[in-house]
Order: C-alpha cells, then sequence, then structure tokens
C-alpha cells in the first residue's frame, strides 16, 4: 500500500492511524533517509496508543519504552548498532515477542532477526513534489494480513 502525504500533520496522521489499529504483539520496521519524518510518523503512532509523554527518537539507548498506552510501545532506533549481537544485550527478543507494539527504526541493519510477520515501512521524499510530501510504502507482504 502506497500513501502520499503532504505536511507533517499528514504524516502524523498516519502513524496516528496505525497506532489506533495496531496489535499486541506487531513489529513494524521503519525505513527512510535521515529527514524523512520517521520521528513524527512514530510520535503519530505513539499518539495512536493513547501515549501523552513526549517521544523522540532512541538513538543513543537504542530503545525506550513507553508504557502509558493501551499497550507497551517498544521504539528501537538500531542506527548506531555496531553488531546484531548487540540486540540480544539489550534484550530485544522480550520487546519483539512481547505483548506491545514494536517500532525498529533502521531495521535493514539488523535484518536478519526481524521475525517474518514484520510490517515494513518505507518513507521517502520526493523534493519535485515539494518540501514536505511524503511517500509511505507499507509492507504487509509477509505478515498474513
Amino acid at each position: 500500500m502506497i500513501i502520499e502525504t503532504w505536511s507533517e500533520q499528514e504524516t502524523f496522521a498516519l502513524g496516528e492511524k496505525i497506532g489506533m489499529q495496531a496489535k499486541p504483539g506487531e513489529i513494524y520496521a521503519l525505513l527512510g533517509d535521515l529527514g524523512v519524518g520517521k520521528t513524527i510518523f512514530t510520535k503519530g503512532v505513539a499518539a495512536g496508543l493513547g501515549i501523552t509523554e513526549p517521544v523522540s527518537s532512541p538513538t543513543f539507548t537504542i530503545v525506550q519504552i513507553y508504557e502509558e498506552g493501551r499497550m507497551p510501545f517498544y521504539h528501537f532506533d538500531v542506527y548506531r548498532i555496531g553488531d546484531v549481537e548487540e540486540m540480544d544485550e539489550i534484550g530485544y527478543e522480550d520487546c519483539f515477542f512481547g505483548n506491545g507494539l514494536c517500532l525498529v527504526e533502521w531495521a535493514n541493519l539488523i535484518e536478519e532477526i526481524m521475525p517474518p510477520q514484520t510490517i515494513w515501512i518505507t518513507i521517502e521524499k520526493d523534493l519535485e513534489k515539494g518540501f514536505d510530501y511524503r511517500r509511505i510504502e507499507v509492507n504487509y507482504e509477509n505478515t498474513g494480513n
């Protein structure tokens, strides 16, 4: 499925819609270059889960856990992961196979440990269509949905 957004508000709203429809145990892989709006999208997902505390990308902590919403939200940013074994050290399996929603930014860097049911989301810019334009592809291909 391909969705086009034309503003940060629309990108946030798409994330919010996904968060409202999310089910426990789902895993979203979020791909896109620096500055495409992954954090805006993630803030929307968190809002859709009922999380009101500030959400920021856990670039240096790898994972941020939010528990105030309707289910736990595990927000990973694996941009700085040097080796997949580092994911074992932070106990990623408890999050991936728990009762919450996982969102993994830069998941392509740890693709070998991403479960088959992962929902892959790619955000891209196209400056010819405008500074705030985003093309967002949601791929449920291996999830059975």
